[in-house]
């Protein structure tokens, strides 16, 4: 009991502070004799570190990043570092422009690298929004002689060593593979649209009133069925978005999937769809899909590097939904009789998610900041 309090107190917590995590997108090209780069920053968080809107009307202007552009690239600078041999190589940008991603507009920083002796291998290590969000990603597209290799900078991973001889595509289904896991378990609408989906799985609907599951066997299957309905959705459109087939705009995937939490909760204190969750595991995913995609949409990468890529990250979110769900059947089905499952769990948590998921959906239809960092 103690320890099904503290999931949903934890579940509360993180689901208070979500918001969609920074990513930039750093290309670097050593096919010519110097290395050139491009590097993709959301201009929010530019807006956060260093203050690009000067006259505060929350809308920042090219004459705005114009003026702070020896800013941008001093800052920006100052936290990539790259090295051949163990020596360190000059970079310098060359031209700022801008440019629109899914999640917004970003500064582009285009620029050279010299290095002082030719070498065998890149040692590059990334350090940018790191002290200001843990969350933030740098994706990188590596490539040299007509080869290709990504990979995710995180505060855990800030170097990557780039081999000039062999490209391995193993290392960038590894590092996507990772990404893929974190970005499930800080994906907290992801989470709570599932959990809150399973919630019902170790009770059954009768004569208007839940009742326990007499065996473990169909909570697992009705969970299975949910769980596979969902990562079947998402994975079509998360590979349809990914591969440019199919695109939504940000604000619409990201505002549907918080209504999608909403009516998974209101679901449970209103039951309406108990003997066919998966329809809804399946209907939402499809919408969930395209709220992955952007990892691998916005980099621009070439179309085999964005296969694996796209292997490595889906397999990645599969293993950690596959992780978390795991830790919650058995709990839930120990607990499945107590009136804080039935009650407090099923009903007040879920009212709770409900009201939490409706000001995420205002937030995000209206772009406000009523709770988000």
């Amino acid at each position: 009991m103690k320890t099904l309090i503290v999931f949903v107190l934890l579940m509360w917590a993180v689901a208070a502070h979500a918001h969609k995590p920074s990513d930039s997108y750093l290309s670097l090209d050593t096919s010519q004799p110097q290395i050139h780069g491009q590097w993709d920053i959301a201009l929010r968080d530019l807006d956060y570190a260093i203050g690009l809107d000067s006259n505060g009307d929350s809308a920042i202007t090219w004459g705005e990043v114009r003026t702070q552009q020896s800013a941008i690239a001093a800052y920006t600078l100052a936290r990539l570092h790259i090295e051949a041999s163990g020596v360190g190589c000059v970079t310098e940008v060359t031209e700022h422009l801008v440019d629109h991603h899914s999640d917004g507009t970003y500064a582009v920083l285009r620029f050279t690298v010299n290095c002082p002796r030719p070498a065998d291998a890149l040692d590059v290590r990334y350090g940018l929004f790191f002290d200001l969000d843990p969350q933030h990603r740098g994706l990188l597209n590596f490539t040299n002689s007509g080869g290709t290799r990504t990979a995710v900078f995180s505060p855990d991973r800030p170097t990557q060593r780039l081999d000039l001889a062999t490209l391995s595509p193993w290392r960038s289904v590894l590092d996507f593979w990772r990404d893929g896991v974190w970005h499930i378990w800080t994906g907290y609408d992801h989470i709570l649209f599932l959990l809150t989906l399973l919630m019902p799985a170790v009770l059954r609907r009768d004569a208007g009133h839940w009742h326990v599951v007499p065996q473990f066997r169909p909570a697992l299957i009705e969970t299975l069925k949910i769980v596979t309905a969902f990562t079947l959705a998402h994975s079509i459109t998360l590979s349809l978005a990914a591969l440019g087939t199919v695109h939504l705009p940000s604000r619409l995937v990201e505002s549907g999937i918080a209504a999608s939490v909403v009516c998974a909760a209101l679901n449970n204190t209103y039951p309406v769809f108990h003997q066919s969750r998966w329809l809804v595991g399946f209907g939402f995913g499809l919408l969930h899909g395209f709220g992955f995609a952007s990892v691998l949409a916005d980099p621009g990468l070439p179309t085999g590097s964005l296969l694996l890529a796209l292997v490595g990250f889906n397999t990645g979110v599969e293993a950690g939904q596959l992780a978390i769900v795991g830790s919650f059947l058995p709990l839930a089905y120990v607990v499945r009789r107590s009136w804080f499952y039935q009650r407090f769990t099923l009903v007040v948590a879920s009212s709770l998610i409900a009201v939490l998921a409706a000001v995420w959906f205002v937030e995000r239809a209206l772009d406000l900041r009523l709770l988000s960092s």
